[in-house]
């Protein structure tokens, strides 16, 4: 039995939609260092804040929707959504050149990580034993998270020895090829429904799995230090010395891949929750580090430290949220997840980008807030755990 759960595992599908993610993953990423300094090109040095507020906005706005059409029609068409919009937005960006028009933008492209990791997520859940979601989580995140350390890097090189335009094309040819891998894969909801325009209405009850609840609070305590991590990393590093502004995004994905998989297998073993705490207390060491020791190593430590919490927290709580749900609403807990991390996301982000005003010496201070968060959000498991043992 154990041998034909491996191999469930490690199947042609698993690793179309691990490659269909990576593609994805460094389609949108390897825009992030180069957008603030492009945005105050045109004038919107301001609104930088706005740069990752905005598109988490849509993105949270688009999950109730994006997990009901998952659990409606199938999780392959909201895939390819989420990978469309990416490509028509990076044709879109060297035409529409005016702050508003940015900006604009920057709200379209919300709507691609608002549908596709939703039905990925669903997607992988439906492809492995229940008793190894939190490996395959961790392994499809190593797929995700080299996107994200590959991408920062390549869009860095890709503006510095051609243009921003070719780096807004070269971002649409990664979500084309991300959706041509989606026509090779089978589609593994069991009922599917023909579309209808009714499944865009949505009702209270359809935007939150009650069941999931504790996920979102912990999620969204603990995704407030990315937002204001990728909104003031570049300007942060810029000011060490540092002159790649993808290095942070780099390292910490790296060490994030080291952590994914081993933590995954752990929290199969072990449980979600204890992977969880420690992830957390790791997310609150990295942030201090990186407001106190303001050198060149203490940027690299900080950043690896926060890479190896992300990739203990990660699959940890994807399949901490599947574990919560009935089976017919995987889609919509994992949408509910989806909600409270870009609603984490887009609050540290405008908030880091309000209080920054391109003031460097007060970057510390956000920091240490964002410590603060994830405190908050260890209080909260901790507290959960404790009513949790009371009930058994």
């Amino acid at each position: 039995m154990e041998v034909q759960e491996q191999k469930s595992i490690y199947t042609l599908q698993f690793s179309l939609v691990c490659l269909s993610s990576f593609l994805f993953s460094a389609s949108f990423n390897m825009l992030l260092p180069e957008l603030p300094s492009y945005l105050s090109s045109l004038g919107g040095a301001e609104y930088k804040g706005l740069i990752i507020a905005l598109f988490t906005l849509t993105a949270g706005i688009s999950r109730p929707f994006s997990g009901k059409l998952t659990d409606k029609i199938g999780r392959i068409p909201i895939m390819a959504v989420g990978s469309l919009v990416c490509f028509v937005c990076g044709f879109l960006y060297p035409i529409l050149t005016s702050v508003a028009g940015f900006l604009f933008l920057r709200l379209i492209h919300g709507f691609s990580t608002g549908f596709k990791p939703t039905a990925t997520a669903a997607y992988v859940a439906d492809l492995v034993p229940s008793t190894r979601w939190g490996e395959a989580m961790g392994i499809h995140g190593l797929a995700f998270s080299t996107g994200m350390a590959i991408g920062p890097a390549i869009g860095s090189a890709i503006t510095l020895y051609y243009s921003i335009d070719i780096l807004f094309y070269c971002s649409s040819l990664f979500a084309l090829l991300s959706i041509v891998i989606l026509f090779n894969m089978k589609e593994t909801l069991a009922t599917k429904e023909a579309f209808k325009w009714t499944f865009m209405t949505i009702n209270k009850s359809e935007i939150i799995n009650k069941q999931a609840m504790p996920v979102f609070w912990v999620t969204l305590f603990s995704y407030v230090s990315y937002g204001a991590l990728i909104t003031l990393i570049p300007d942060w590093s810029g000011h060490i010395g540092i002159k790649n502004k993808g290095l942070f995004f780099m390292v910490f994905t790296i060490a994030s891949l080291l952590m994914r998989f081993i933590a995954g297998k752990v929290s199969d073993q072990y449980g979600r929750k204890p992977v969880l705490r420690v992830s957390i207390i790791l997310l609150c060491v990295s942030l201090t580090w990186l407001a106190t020791w303001q050198t060149t190593m203490g940027f690299i430590t900080g950043s690896i430290i926060y890479g190896m919490a992300t990739g203990m927290f990660s699959p940890a709580i994807s399949a901490w949220a599947i574990d919560l749900s009935d089976d017919d609403k995987r889609g919509k807990s994992v949408a509910t997840m989806y909600i409270a991390l870009e609603a984490g996301i887009g609050f540290g982000a405008l908030f880091a980008g309000w209080f920054f005003r391109d003031i460097i010496a007060r970057v510390p201070f956000v920091f240490y807030g964002a410590a603060l968060c994830n405190f908050l959000a260890l209080l909260y498991l901790l507290v959960y755990m404790k009513k949790e043992r009371k009930v058994i």
